[in-house]
């Protein structure tokens, strides 16, 4: 019976001991299965020593013998460096702190090239920088960051190049002079801009009298137009109306004319004599006068007619 429950005993301690070594089994082949995700990079070692670089995908390694020595990422990396100071070449003391954009293009050199990487990029931002920036003055310096820029990218991107590493811009983010030379910087704006208002006001001005006098000018020239027409017109009126009143007087003429001609036919149809014709065309002379008239010419034969009235009306008078 003993020896039965020993011989139980036995088999379940072996049963429980191959069980350990089979989730070992399973952890280490478990282990030395690995998938590297998108955009990044495994650098796998053997025994120390650089072995291979995996890509995406499934891998496996040899358990103790392999190991994953970095995993690296592939994506765009950004890193912003604190102020560093520079001297400009008119000796203007700044600080400039600067934007580096990388990316990893060689895991294996990125690894094994330098030991820390960042470090090294940021030393060799900040001696690139002082390097450009002694060349130029500091007015050139606060008007120039594209072309820092484009300096600064070239020259860390030709130096980080044995390091696996692609520098693909760099960005002045701010410079910042000394207290004084900004209170200059600011009073010198602040007098440019007086300046430009100054000479803005001015030429508002000037534009504002010349309209005032080409407006003057322009009404003038509209006034006098207006009052060349309107003499025009009055002068027109008055002829019209000078021609209105002849043609009235020549047709007030022609009327008494023709009333004359036909009371003389009517006398002479009724049988008057030589007399009263010219005593009649007597009569059409003082009304074609019309009491305009101050002196009227009467032909000689009519002036005996006119005697005779004259004698004739005395003595009926009487």
């Amino acid at each position: 019976m003993n020896g039965m429950f020993l011989a139980a005993e036995g088999l379940g301690a072996l049963l429980c001991v191959l069980i350990v070594i089979f989730i070992f089994l399973l952890v280490a082949i478990t282990s030395c299965i690995k998938i590297v995700p998108q955009a990044q990079a495994y650098v796998v070692e053997s025994l120390g020593a650089y072995k291979a670089t995996w890509s995406v995908g499934i891998h496996f390694k040899w358990p103790i013998i392999d190991r994953i020595a970095k995993r690296i990422t592939l994506k765009e990396q950004v890193v912003d460096f604190p102020p560093q100071p520079v001297i400009t070449r008119d000796n203007v003391t700044m600080r400039i702190d600067t934007v580096v954009f990388y990316q990893i293009t060689d895991p294996k050199l990125f690894v094994y090239g330098v030991e820390n990487p960042i470090m090294a990029i940021e030393n060799l931002t900040a001696t690139t920088l002082r390097n450009i920036i002694g060349e130029m003055e500091l007015d050139q310096t606060l008007t120039s960051r594209e072309i820092i820029n484009t300096k600064m990218r070239a020259s860390l991107d030709v130096a980080t190049d044995p390091w696996g590493i692609k520098v693909n811009r760099v960005e002045l983010k701010n410079i910042m002079p000394p207290a004084a030379i900004q209170d200059a910087m600011e009073k010198q704006m602040k007098a440019e801009r007086e300046r430009r208002e100054a000479v803005t006001k001015a030429e508002g001005e000037k534009k504002a009298a010349v309209l005032e006098a080409e407006g003057k000018k322009a009404a003038a020239i509209l006034t006098a137009e207006a009052e060349k027409e309107s003499a025009i017109l009055r002068a027109e009126a008055e002829k019209e109306k000078k021609i209105k009143e002849a043609e009235g007087q020549a047709e007030a003429i022609r009327k008494v004319q023709e009333a004359n001609a036909e009371g003389i036919r009517m006398l002479r149809e009724a049988g008057a004599d030589e007399a009263v014709l010219k005593l009649k065309s007597l009569e059409a002379f003082t009304a074609a006068a019309n009491g305009n008239a101050t002196k009227i010419i009467i032909p000689s034969e009519i002036q005996g007619i006119a005697g005779l009235a004259a004698g004739v009306k005395d003595i009926l008078d009487k």
